[in-house]
């Protein structure tokens, strides 16, 4: 071993196994895919959920349910948990949600009613619950809903 041939990680430099190269290898005849069959043969084999014939799962279980493709996906955040993180504060905006990691960047927010609203502020947000615009009006702040 020589100073030159030292590697920082040498599971990088593993060479790949070359089967069906001869019987020398110790990789050679069947090439390591056993014997005859489909899955022998180059290109073989069944697709993904192929049960042999059989009615595949998928198909036997009944459809259930409805997705919306067109809903409005909020991320939520309690008025009592903002007034937490961002005491002393204000006025509350998206920006300062999404630097301070309250909700996921870009997410539409809104602001739910749970927790105590002790002083005026003032919070921006796409949606407020109607429990959450009622206890920071009577607590003198402001609601500002946001277009989404």
């Amino acid at each position: 071993m020589r100073l030159h041939e030292l590697y920082a990680f040498p599971e990088e430099y593993k060479q790949r196994r070359r089967i069906g190269r001869g019987s020398g290898s110790g990789w050679g005849k069947t090439a390591a895919r056993g014997h005859n069959g489909q899955k022998s043969r180059s290109g073989g084999g069944v697709r993904p959920g192929f049960e042999g014939g059989q009615m595949p799962l998928a198909r036997r279980l009944p459809k259930r349910g409805f997705k919306n493709r067109f809903r409005d996906e909020y991320e939520t955040v309690n008025v009592g948990r903002l007034l937490a993180m961002f005491e002393g504060k204000d006025k509350i905006t998206l920006i300062d949600m999404y630097d301070r990691g309250v909700v996921k960047k870009g997410s539409a927010v809104k602001v739910l009613g749970t927790g105590d609203v002790a002083k005026a502020v003032t919070i921006e947000a796409h949606r407020f619950s109607v429990s959450a615009a009622d206890k920071i009006a009577k607590a003198g702040g402001t609601a500002t809903a946001l277009e989404a």
